[in-house]
């Protein structure tokens, strides 16, 4: 009521929005929400609408925020905190492994020409030394802006790609530890060498003891909590908290604590639940609010009306773009890459975001870096974040792939000679009201296969096995493993039930499935989306992170035996992404079905381009040496889902690979087309998806990014 009395009263809206914390959090959780979404249908960067917004809010603007808030610089302080954190984090260290020492050629070109290209740029513009080399280091790191454009492509595992992401270990590194010396400098007062030698001693040792300190302890951490997710998540927040405080007691910037607990616990973590909520978590709340409060510290007036501002504002565009392409260039000659690899690797090398906002912020803060030269690097950030993904989603078609030409790896099939068992089916059964379509599919593989289904029930696990609820839950299983069996039996297909007594249904089927040595899992679709399932995941997700076999999630909508016509949609003209293909033939032969391959390619691709998509789409599947060829359809149009919406029309069953809802490197969430299918088919679907080892190279349906990524 006294909000409302004081609304009444015409009150200032600034006066009232101090007085009640909770409504600027409303209002920031509105803007993160809607705002994104609305520049990305747009065409522009959803990153942009963020910052956008913190400059309509901010003092330039409606003056709604301040940007000396003490909630919104908690928030921030932690969004940007996490920004580094996460770019640690997602460090590709089996990419910088693959080709180390050319990663670390190009890494060496790409840091060290920017560095002195920023640095002279802040001496042209009469800046001190320490100030121009920090300015330097800004334009010294990248941004893997277009990861989520490479993968879509599958040219991921093409030799500079591969290079251009394992140097980013390199530049980021560099890019925060000079970072770190330019504001301890600055900070001591006097610059003397004594200083500098000091500064450097105690961030070697703090660096050491971080990397090999939590690397250390997470790996014992994780190898004592189990399967326990909530433990480990705790870990890796207290973990970055904890260097980012340690950073500080020794006179270092917060940031590099967190960047080098991210680093250091980066292979602890893994490629799994645990990751991907720490990224959600950053992602969805605290890295946009960062961006918010960036645009609040945007002084509008200040920078139209500065030439000098104007004038940096050039140089340093024109200065980055060009120094990254003379990396790339002496890169092709070291290496000798083509023209096409060359300019891919500049164009992936060229967005500045997360690091080199970071830092930007941080020096500004420190009073190394004046207002002009916070705003030029803003506007940079967004000429370089919109130049070049566009650049590389042209430059990149086409590019060779380690693996375009090899025929895609086959289903295992156990039932070939020199095996001793056959093709296995495990079909987790838990719903009685799609368990029979399940063994349907299940039986027509197998059948085909000439293999076995295995029925699994899972009953949760109690501290006291003779516990009442323990015994209803075998019972019921016990029933549901009976119907399978009858199922079983009258499709001719032999079956093996088992019943598992475990603490999670996800991790009591994947472990059941490797016991047995299955080849394909069978699941069927459950009902568990939204926040909830994010946060904590489901079934389905649990399985697909820990499955070592592919896994088909399936939604029938009527029985497996009626399939005539099946779609098989793929985008990425590789061979490893044809899996889907081969599990629709086996369904295919066993039902004598039709199958058709869609590819979709924009609407502005000449008949030329569309006769050779087709011609080498075509290529791609006959190596697979399938019994009755599939028809190859391409078809030309701007919208990716609606073309595959209005095809399926006329099918019965869509198979579809399996897409996680997830975050791109470090970045804000991104949704994908399959999520987007998913809802609105209205016939059968089958998700296939891989294991998590294979998964960065079957990334077959077209991303649609959401919100511009922010970290790495």
């Amino acid at each position: 009521m006294e909000l409302i009395s004081q609304v009444l009263a015409l009150e200032p809206t600034s006066e009232v929005l101090g007085k009640e914390p909770i409504v600027p959090f409303a209002i920031l959780l509105v803007v993160i929400l809607v705002i994104p979404i609305m520049f990305e249908r747009l065409r522009l960067p959803g990153l942009v609408g963020l910052l956008f917004s913190g400059l309509v809010l901010g003092p330039s603007g409606w003056n709604l925020f301040q940007s000396d808030s003490p909630m919104i610089n908690l928030l921030s302080d932690i969004g940007l905190i996490y920004l580094l954190f996460v770019a640690g984090l997602e460090v590709d260290l089996e990419q910088f492994r693959r080709q180390k020492s050319r990663a670390f050629g190009f890494a060496s070109l790409t840091f060290t020409l920017p560095l002195v290209m920023g640095t002279l740029v802040g001496l042209i513009l009469g800046y001190g030394w320490n100030t121009s080399i920090l300015i330097g280091s800004l334009f010294a790191s990248y941004t893997l802006l277009a990861y989520p454009i490479i993968s879509r492509l599958g040219v991921v595992n093409n030799e500079a790609v591969t290079v251009t992401i394992g140097a980013k270990i390199f530049t980021d590194i560099g890019a925060v530890l000079i970072l770190a010396l330019c504001v301890a400098v600055a900070d001591a007062g006097a610059f003397s060498f004594a200083k500098l030698l000091t500064l450097s001693g105690w961030l070697i040792i703090y660096s050491v003891a971080v990397v090999t300190g939590f690397d250390w302890a997470g790996k014992e951490f994780f190898k004592r909590s189990g399967d326990d997710e909530g433990n480990k998540f705790l870990f890796v927040l207290l973990s970055v908290f904890l260097a980012a405080v340690g950073a500080q007691l020794i006179g270092i910037e917060k940031i590099v604590g967190a960047f080098l607990a991210g680093f250091a616990v980066n292979e602890a973590v893994g490629e799994g639940p645990v990751k991907e909520k720490v990224v959600f978590i950053g992602s969805v709340l605290f890295i946009p609010i960062f961006f918010v409060d960036l645009g609040l510290t945007i002084n509008l007036p200040a920078f139209v009306n500065n030439l000098d501002t104007l004038k940096l504002t050039l140089l340093m565009i024109v200065g980055l773009i060009a120094s990254k392409l003379i990396a790339a260039f002496f890169t092709k000659l070291v290496y000798r890459y083509k023209w096409q690899e060359m300019l891919t690797i500049w164009s992936l090398s060229l967005p500045q975001v997360g690091t080199t906002l970071a830092a930007t912020l941080v020096g500004y803060r420190a009073g190394l870096l004046p207002l002009e030269v916070l705003h030029s690097v803003i506007v940079l950030m967004v000429v370089t974040s919109t130049l070049g993904p566009l650049l590389t989603s042209r430059i990149a078609v086409g590019l060779n792939s380690a693996t375009a030409g090899e025929p895609a790896p086959p289903l295992p099939d156990q039932n070939a000679p020199g095996t001793d068992s056959a093709f296995t089916i495990v079909v987790p059964v838990y719903n009685p009201h799609t368990e029979q379509y399940l063994i349907e599919m299940a039986a027509l593989l197998a059948r085909q296969s000439k293999g076995k289904i295995i029925p699994l029930a899972i009953a949760n696990a109690t501290a006291q096995m003779d516990a009442p609820q323990l015994e209803a839950s075998l019972q019921r299983s016990e029933q549901l493993l009976t119907k399978a069996t009858v199922h079983s039996r009258v499709l001719g297909v032999a079956a093996e039930p088992m019943l598992r007594i475990d603490d999670a249904f996800a991790q009591g089927i994947s472990r059941a499935a490797r016991e047995q040595k299955a080849n394909l899992i069978v699941m069927g679709w459950g009902k568990r989306t939204g926040l909830r399932a994010r946060l904590f995941g489901n079934v389905i997700d649990g399985v697909l992170w820990a499955s070592h076999c592919p896994v088909a999630v399936t939604r029938l909508v009527e029985s497996p035996k009626k399939i005539q016509r099946i779609l098989v949609p793929v985008e990425n003209l590789t061979a490893p992404t044809l899996q889907p293909v081969q599990f629709a033939q086996m369904l295919a032969e066993a039902n004598q079905s039709h199958i058709t391959v869609l590819n979709v390619c924009d609407r502005r691709t000449s008949s030329s381009k569309i006769a050779w998509r087709r011609s080498h789409l075509s290529l791609l599947v006959s190596k697979l040496a399938l019994t009755n060829a599939p028809e190859i359809q391409i078809i030309a149009h701007e919208n990716v889902a609606q073309a595959i919406l209005q095809a399926a029309r006329l099918y019965d069953l869509v198979v579809l690979p399996f897409i996680r809802n997830r975050t791109s490197p470090g970045g804000l969430a991104i949704s994908d087309v399959t999520t987007q299918l998913a809802r609105q088919l209205t016939c059968s679907i089958v998700m296939l998806g891989e294991p998590q080892r294979t998964q960065t190279t079957n990334l077959v349906m077209s991303k649609t990014v959401t919100s511009i990524t922010s970290a790495v």
